[in-house]
């Protein structure tokens, strides 16, 4: 309890961020699935509360994914364009990522190599950045959640900026410019000022000058005007049966249809690799460097997807996006990740006029200033110092995430360290001892095995074997060696075989011998 109190001057003001940061991701992301705009801040409260209360994560948020949007809408329409059945779909594919945890799949989380995992939050970073400077100028309803280079619209990141300096709004630009300074300000002098200024935090001094600019805007106090696509726009019900109303459920005969299973097990494999690879970024985000148990996490987003197919969600995942917010602004533990979900529910069921005057505008320099962050220019200068190997894999990752999509940069980005991998196997599969000369006047080649030779290493084996010269003598040492590929084996063996055309002498020491068939 002592802890709890300790961390809620951090957790709290984080959570109210957080919040603000996941509310129009929630929307957007589910009109870019072509679902129901309440569907969206379901899979909000249950990822905040459902999966913030089981998950091993401290400081992971989860909620509706950007990179499902263009499989959950596709989904839909092989279903006929039916959300009720899709539902059952997520329900299934949240059954099967409770199995994979059970099954300890969790360990995939750490083939992923460290350059790949910063290249992805700087891609993130610069994705964030370039995502919203069409909102933060007043265009563009649906750039939120559509994370992808090619946007449903036609349009692409880049012709998205070009138009929105076109179709710029001074009432948004003003809102704009302002919150951008306020942001700036209060970190760069305030917080170091007061320890108000740490609790009270920028964005939401941000959020509510945005709430006064759209109502001076509305009452022709300031003589500019926002439009209805430049604001927050979330279901307002009448009453709690209202509410209640918007929630809606899997369609029964659903379950005996085989698509919603190829369906299913679609989406658990993409939401369960996008949710190990924000748990590995997160946790290098983290001040503190917990370690987020991956298996219990699999389990919990499984539990969190049967809960949000049964209620009428999106299905769920953890995102990097609202958890490097988290993060940004100084949570310490879960409670800020659960309680960021008790505000989605509480908006939606109180406030939702309210927050439906939340300029677009304002909530784009927040998620600009939590891009900027993860997209430092001091971060391209330290890895480019750590040398070629582990730049490339960075920079080819931050591209393509930025011209493609998260999940084909990432493979970008994997497959460029594979190379390098590849280049190192090749390379240290063997020494060469220095040459010396024996009592016969031989020249004697001392080969020296590395403890693991692949099939990857036969190449360069063959080329040190080839430059042997005649009359020599050449000794094979696998000493060291544990494992030694068949192929490399054979190699060995058809050297042997062929050595007498240039009379080199081969002495073998702890060769392992291949098994007689």
């Amino acid at each position: 309890m002592n802890n709890l109190l300790k961390n809620a001057k951090y957790d709290l003001p984080a959570s109210i961020v957080v919040f603000f940061v996941a509310l129009p991701l929630c929307l957007g992301i589910a009109l870019a699935s072509g679902a129901p705009l309440f569907s969206g801040i379901i899979s909000g409260i249950v990822g905040g509360i459902i999966v913030g209360m089981a998950s091993g994560s401290s400081l992971g948020v989860s909620g509706p994914a950007a990179g499902l949007a263009v499989i959950v809408f596709a989904s839909i329409e092989s279903l006929g364009g039916s959300f009720e059945a899709f539902l059952a779909a997520v329900v299934v594919a949240g059954f099967i990522q409770m199995a994979l945890g059970f099954a300890k799949a969790g360990f995939i989380a750490y083939f992923f190599p460290t350059s790949v995992i910063k290249g992805m939050l700087t891609g993130i970073g610069l994705l964030i950045i370039l995502k919203q400077i069409p909102h933060a100028l007043g265009w563009d309803s649906d750039a939120f959640g559509d994370f992808s280079f090619s946007q449903i619209d036609g349009e692409n990141t880049f012709s998205e900026i070009f138009r929105a300096f076109e179709f710029a709004t001074p009432g948004a630009v003003i809102i704009s410019i302002i919150s951008l300074a306020i942001l700036i300000f209060w970190d760069t002098v305030l917080v170091a000022k007061s320890k108000v200024f740490q609790l009270i935090q920028g964005p939401l001094v941000v959020v509510i000058f945005g709430i006064l600019m759209s109502y001076f805007y509305l009452n022709q106090i300031l003589p500019y005007s926002l439009s209805a696509n430049q604001l927050v726009n979330i279901p307002v019900p009448d009453d709690i049966g209202g509410f209640f109303d918007q929630f809606s459920h899997p369609e029964l005969s659903a379950f005996l249809n085989l698509e919603i299973y190829k369906i299913a097990i679609v989406l658990a494999i993409v939401a369960s690799l996008e949710t190990l690879l924000c748990v590995e970024a997160t946790d290098k985000l983290d001040p503190s460097k917990h370690v987020t148990p991956t298996n219990r996490e699999l389990k919990a987003q499984g539990l969190g997807n049967v809960v949000a197919g049964l209620i009428g969600g999106l299905p769920v995942t953890q995102v990097i996006v609202r958890s490097s917010a988290n993060i940004t602004f100084g949570a310490r533990t879960k409670v800020s990740a659960i309680v960021h979900g008790f505000y989605l529910l509480l908006s939606a069921l109180v406030i939702a006029n309210l927050l439906n005057m939340i300029p677009l505008a304002s909530l784009a320099i927040i998620l600009i200033i939590v891009g900027y962050k993860l997209a430092k220019p001091a971060l391209f200068v330290q890895m480019y110092k750590l040398g070629w190997e582990q730049f490339i894999p960075f920079a080819t990752t931050v591209v393509g995430i930025v011209f493609t999509d998260l999940l084909m940069g990432i493979a970008i980005g994997v497959a460029f360290s594979v190379v390098f991998t590849l280049h190192h196997s090749y390379r240290n599969s063997h020494h060469m001892k220095d040459i010396t000369t024996n009592e016969n006047g031989q020249q004697v080649h001392h080969l020296v095995f590395a403890e693991e030779v692949s099939f990857f290493n036969k190449a360069s084996l063959k080329k040190a074997l080839s430059l042997l010269p005649e009359n020599s003598k050449v000794i094979i040492d696998c000493t060291n060696s544990k494992s030694i590929a068949h192929d490399v084996i054979e190699l060995i063996q058809d050297f042997e075989n062929n050595s007498a055309t240039k009379n080199i002498e081969i002495e073998k020491i702890n060769f392992i011998e291949p098994k007689a068939a």
